[in-house]
């Protein structure tokens, strides 16, 4: 948390807002949320305009003029806003970046009370490294390429970043129960049929998350301070013991690669039943 779909809202609710914004002064709080050790973030933005905010998986990319760019990365519990200057400034709020906005001063704030994200300068380097395709523009060949390398579960597979980049556990859970798949099935088990729907899944929960601004759990806004509304309409994640809203029968909770993993065990059969019902519908054939 914050996976694709709050990231892509933060990065819509702040797009239109900031860019071509001039940066007027950089307070950074705290030295140690900026990569590399040592940068002179301050320095490098200072007199600087915002030319674009984008979204590359879970980080937010701003480009500035003479094509530098850098990315925040949200972490577990990181909030990136606008407000007006003179506002209460939030505990553990770690950068402020005051931006002319049509003439007017708008803060940027970064705050990140357990420290698990940060600020990356890039240079002119793109925002790309270490990661995998992005999901709603993935084909199924090529995630079914992906996935036929690793027999990790599918669950583990859907949270590397190198193999499908922006999904972490809300959304891998919500994607499994989408498309009727176990977390526990082996990645490189899945027939074409199982990625084409798993494919698709992955596709249409992410959009209808980022319609309803994300899921809010606890610390997540947008840059307009607002929650997501998407948590009342989790199928399986945060579910445990609670009826499948799709058949009735109780979700089920594992861990799976020290993650909480939800799941419907009737629409999301276990590996072995579903090659049993497999094997006699074949046979009835």
């Amino acid at each position: 948390m914050p996976e694709l779909p709050e990231v892509q809202t933060v990065v819509s609710t702040l797009a239109p807002r900031i860019g071509g914004a001039r940066v007027r002064r950089v307070q950074l709080n705290r030295t140690d949320i900026v990569s590399p050790m040592g940068i002179d973030l301050a320095g490098r933005m200072q007199g600087r305009t915002i030319t674009a905010v984008d979204r590359r998986a879970k980080r937010i990319v701003f480009t500035v003029d003479d094509c530098d760019r850098f990315y925040i990365h949200l972490g577990m519990s990181g909030q990136l806003t606008l407000a007006a200057p003179g506002a209460e400034v939030k505990p553990h709020t770690h950068l402020v970046v005051t931006l002319d906005v049509a003439g007017k001063a708008v803060e940027l704030r970064f705050r990140d009370p357990r420290r698990f994200g940060g600020v990356f300068w890039l240079g002119c380097e793109r925002a790309d490294g270490g990661l995998g395709p992005e999901p709603l523009t993935l084909r199924p060949a090529t995630l079914a390429k992906a996935l036929s390398h690793t027999r990790r579960p599918i669950k583990a597979a859907l949270l590397d970043q190198q193999v499908i980049a922006g999904i972490g556990n809300i959304y891998a859970d919500e994607s499994l129960f989408s498309a009727g798949v176990h977390p526990l099935t082996l990645a490189n088990m899945l027939t074409i049929e199982d990625v084409s729907r798993l494919n698709r899944g992955i596709k249409r929960v992410l959009r209808r998350a980022i319609a309803a601004r994300g899921s809010t759990l606890r610390d997540y806004v947008n840059a307009d301070n607002a929650p997501g509304e998407y948590r009342s309409k989790h199928q399986v994640y945060g579910r445990e013991g609670e009826p499948c809203r799709n058949c009735k029968t109780t979700i089920e909770r594992i861990v799976l690669t020290g993650r909480s993993t939800c799941f419907c065990p009737r629409c999301q059969p276990s590996p072995r039943a579903a090659r049993s019902t497999a094997q006699k519908q074949a046979r009835k054939k």
